[in-house]
């Protein structure tokens, strides 16, 4: 547990229940301690099933995978997609899908959600951060550059937004590290209303 001298700010150890390399580099860029456990679940969405409920039954699902194995730890599951026009827009299968997906995504507002869940020995907690972004009108080839240079396979919309796409993002409207894959400040204000530290709603918007 990270704890500094003349602070109360507590950070205990994480579990991380997700293989994601960007949500583990944002722990590691706040001075977060974890490891690494990562839950096979089905991802599959439930017929009439919302974006929102989507993220979040997701992130319990994969927290509540891990947390079994862990009983006396932290353990963290989130779940990041894209929706625009309330169609969840997952990771592309192959380079079609992905500029295919771009191409949905040039010139508008879209929203990137993330279902976030902590589990420990006082129980549970989730909540949800939503983010607006809009990307400028891509032609073809700036499409197809960002879908052959910018790795967009492991990546809901086909996206980073810390990495080419930043060349067309005009604006975010919220989190920018909810884009990136992990709202660091809801995870911190979960872990704390689960382990007894102060008390906020769990549900943000921006």
């Amino acid at each position: 547990m990270l704890k500094c001298e003349h602070s109360n700010v507590q950070l205990p150890r994480l579990v991380l229940a997700s293989a994601s390399p960007r949500r583990a580099e944002i722990l590691e860029s706040v001075g977060w301690e974890f490891v690494k456990a990562v839950p096979e679940i089905d991802e599959t969405e439930r017929e009439g099933e919302s974006p929102e409920d989507y993220v979040v039954r997701l992130a319990l699902e994969k927290a509540g995978a891990i947390a079994a194995g862990f009983p006396r730890d932290t353990v963290l599951g989130a779940d990041t997609t894209v929706v625009i026009d309330r169609r969840i827009i997952g990771k592309p299968r192959d380079l079609v899908e992905a500029r295919a997906m771009l191409r949905s995504l040039s010139g508008r507002w879209h929203e990137v959600l993330t279902g976030v869940a902590v589990f420990g020995e006082r129980g549970h907690r989730s909540g949800l951060q939503r983010t607006r972004v809009k990307f400028s009108e891509m032609d073809d080839g700036e499409v197809a550059f960002l879908a052959e240079r910018g790795d967009p396979l492991d990546k809901a919309g086909g996206y980073a937004v810390q990495a080419q796409a930043a060349l067309f993002i005009e604006g975010i409207e919220g989190d920018y590290w909810n884009v990136v894959g992990l709202p660091i400040s809801l995870v911190y204000r979960l872990v704390n209303e689960l382990t007894g530290g102060r008390s906020e709603p769990a549900a943000t918007s921006g």
